[in-house]
């Protein structure tokens, strides 16, 4: 226990300190209690979120693979690379419980068949298919891109305030009533080394007061 001066003010600042640090603990736990509930929340909409891009990956492997098996695969090689653009995406962000998360701002990646920049003619409903499902596939993954990421940063958040609510409790808090208990205990018995003191010099002054009566008599 670090040094302390056993002093009535050393107690009432230590007292302060206490509930202070009391406060500041029951506000972390507030504050992890609305992140969690956020988190189970967040991530409910990644599950569904995964389940669904899972559905849609296999037919979009299934649409590729039918247009390999039943078309040119040179028609298919040039569809691919008429439909090649870039894609940019506007990351910004927002907070949850003071945690910055990102959001993703695009435009949809699925396009109709005149916005893909092949020949609707040159090419089968069957690579139109695999186009759209790989679209719908990219779209999936770039928002649970977003909530995944957003899934992550709370997680974190959440072990911080937790460790932090810990270390209020488990170490803080202990040694400052620890401490503020030495200082009450030396501050009594200072009172009572004090009070014995008291009542040993009346009575030594009543012996005294006796001794010069008995004398005057």
């Amino acid at each position: 226990m670090e040094q302390v001066n056993p002093t009535r003010m050393e107690l009432i600042r230590k007292n302060a300190q206490i509930k202070l640090a009391e406060q500041g603990r029951d506000l972390l736990r507030e504050k992890m209690d609305a992140l969690i509930q956020e988190f189970f929340h967040i991530m409910e909409s990644v599950s569904k979120s995964r389940d669904e891009l899972e559905i849609v990956a296999k037919a979009a492997q299934r649409s590729l693979l039918t247009a390999l098996a039943v078309d040119d695969s040179v028609t298919l090689k040039s569809a691919s690379f008429a439909t090649r653009k870039g894609l940019f995406i506007d990351i910004k962000g927002k907070n949850i419980m003071g945690v910055p998360v990102p959001v993703l701002e695009k435009k949809r990646v699925s396009k109709s068949v005149l916005e893909r920049g092949y020949s609707i003619i040159g090419v089968s409903g069957r690579i139109d298919e695999a186009a759209e499902k790989f679209e719908m596939e990219l779209d999936l993954i770039i928002v649970l891109a977003e909530t995944e990421t957003s899934l992550k940063r709370l997680g974190g958040e959440i072990q911080i305030t937790r460790r932090r609510v810990n270390a209020l409790e488990q170490i803080m808090i202990p040694e400052l009533k620890k401490q503020a208990k030495y200082i009450k205990n030396a501050i009594d018995e200072r009172e009572r080394e004090d009070l014995f003191r008291l009542k040993k010099v009346k009575k030594i002054i009543e012996r005294k007061k006796k001794a010069a009566i008995k004398q005057n008599c």
